[in-house]
């Protein structure tokens, strides 16, 4: 019997013991994986910094571009509030429209809508 637990202990730590036949090629292919890594990531990062020149060299015209389009934009279509076409007598369209209510709206409505215009336009704001 002691042979065969001497012979089966000997398999057991050949298992382990033993290289595989290609264990070379498993850091060879490791150092090419690195190496492919390292090149993407070299080549990533000269594409961003080529786009970005080309964006730097792209700013000024796109700047005076931008300039001219917000000046182009009226503040008076961004306003909040109605700007005017005054009637000679006010009509409940156009009150709304100076209060920013709705036509339609009830009396707590426009009493609050008005109060926050009063408030925004006098004198003594604090």
């Amino acid at each position: 019997m002691e042979g065969a637990a001497a012979s089966s202990e000997g398999l057991r730590y050949a298992e382990y013991a033993r290289v595989p036949a290609g264990a070379g090629k498993g850091q060879a292919e490791l150092d090419r994986g690195l190496a492919r890594t390292m090149i993407a990531l070299g080549l990533g990062v000269a594409t961003v910094a080529f786009a970005g020149r080309y964006a730097f060299h792209l700013w000024k015209p796109l700047e005076q571009a931008i300039t001219e389009t917000a000046k182009r934009i009226s503040t008076s279509s961004l306003s909040l509030y109605y700007k005017g076409g005054f009637e000679q007598k006010m009509s409940r369209r156009e009150a709304s429209l100076i209060l920013g209510v709705s036509p339609s709206a009830g009396k707590a409505k426009i009493r609050t809508a008005h109060r926050r215009i009063m408030i925004l336009n006098h004198p003594d704001k604090g």
